[in-house]
């Protein structure tokens, strides 16, 4: 066993969450950036949420890892090292890893919450050809880290799954994409796992279930902001709202003000009166058909090699170009 799990940069400071906050909350509509879901209670309500049997995206990428790890790692290998943005708990690496790993590899793990990077650096080090790094940072400059690193590395491939890439806008996602290429050297592959469209019903239930764990995630970024920047949000003014905004192919979630109230936010300088049924947008999740997973990547500078699917849940092998 060789559990190495080093903590290469520090996360956000506290002036950026504030920033970030005074900047999102002067929009119109108001937003607050999903970033900050992942404190160490958010990533512990969203590890829940994964688990809830309206949220099958979990459970169909594990279908799919389970019954094609061995042909998803012949298709990228021979491998050294492995890339994993937001790795979560560690549980759908180490269901792709397990028993078909034949040499020694290097995992770097990439993520802003360092609770998730602990549990998952922990998961994968009962694994022992695994060298664990984890970088509690934001997607671009660990990839910008990996970036630096690509010429000595060896054959690589990068695994962004959970369809993640959904809770970026497209110019974002196209970006993300491309900053992730840049990580990679030609004939590396990716791993991307991305929720496809499907009914209205089925989509909200995911982002709103009937035990409110996903309106405690939501609401838990007020509870956060009350703690880290001195806010006096009242948590129960605020509900919680999913809803399918299909022209734009994305569940959108929401706080919603209950009643016309004044809130303080001492370290972003901000006073703000919210009035009765004023909305906070929180995130988005964006839904795709197969072929704008395809073109997707093309323009990001990958080749799809292979997909697999579970119900409206699929997984894409791409080759860099």
């Amino acid at each position: 066993m060789r559990p190495s799990a080093a903590l290469e940069t520090s996360p956000p400071a506290p002036d950026r969450f504030a920033a970030d906050v005074r900047h999102s909350l002067s929009q119109t509509p108001r937003q607050l950036p999903s970033r900050y879901f992942y404190d160490e209670l958010g990533s512990a309500l969203f590890e829940a949420i994964t688990r809830l049997p309206w949220y099958r995206i979990t459970r169909s990428e594990q279908t799919l890892l389970r019954a094609h790890a061995r042909d998803i790692l012949a298709s990228a290998g021979p491998l050294t090292t492995l890339i994993e943005l937001g790795p979560g708990s560690g549980a759908k690496l180490a269901t792709l890893v397990s028993g078909h790993v034949q040499r020694t590899m290097t995992v770097h793990l990439i993520d802003v919450s360092g609770a998730a990077l602990g549990e998952a650096a922990s998961t994968l080090a009962r694994h022992g050809a695994l060298d664990v790094v984890t970088h509690e940072v934001e997607y671009a400059a660990g990839l910008a880290e990996m970036a630096r690193q690509a010429p000595g590395r060896g054959p690589t491939l990068a695994l962004f799954l959970g369809s993640n890439i959904g809770n970026f806008d497209p110019p974002e996602g196209d970006a993300l994409l491309r900053s992730i290429r840049a990580a990679l050297a030609e004939g590396d592959a990716l791993l991307l796992g991305t929720d496809l469209v499907k009914p209205e019903r089925e989509l909200l239930l995911a982002y709103d279930d009937p035990l409110g764990v996903t309106a405690s995630f939501n609401r838990n970024l007020l509870v956060r902001a009350n703690r880290e920047l001195g806010a006096d949000f009242d948590v129960d003014a605020f509900t919680h709202r999913a809803l399918w905004n299909a022209g734009a192919s994305r569940v959108e979630m929401h706080l919603v003000s209950e009643r016309r109230q004044h809130v303080r936010i001492p370290a972003s300088c901000l006073a703000i009166t919210f009035e009765a049924d004023e909305t906070i947008w929180t995130e988005s999740s964006y839904k795709y058909r197969e072929s704008n997973v395809r073109a997707m990547l093309e323009r990001a500078g990958f080749r799809a090699k292979a997909e697999w699917r579970e119900s409206s849940f699929a997984l894409t092998l791409a080759q860099a170009r």
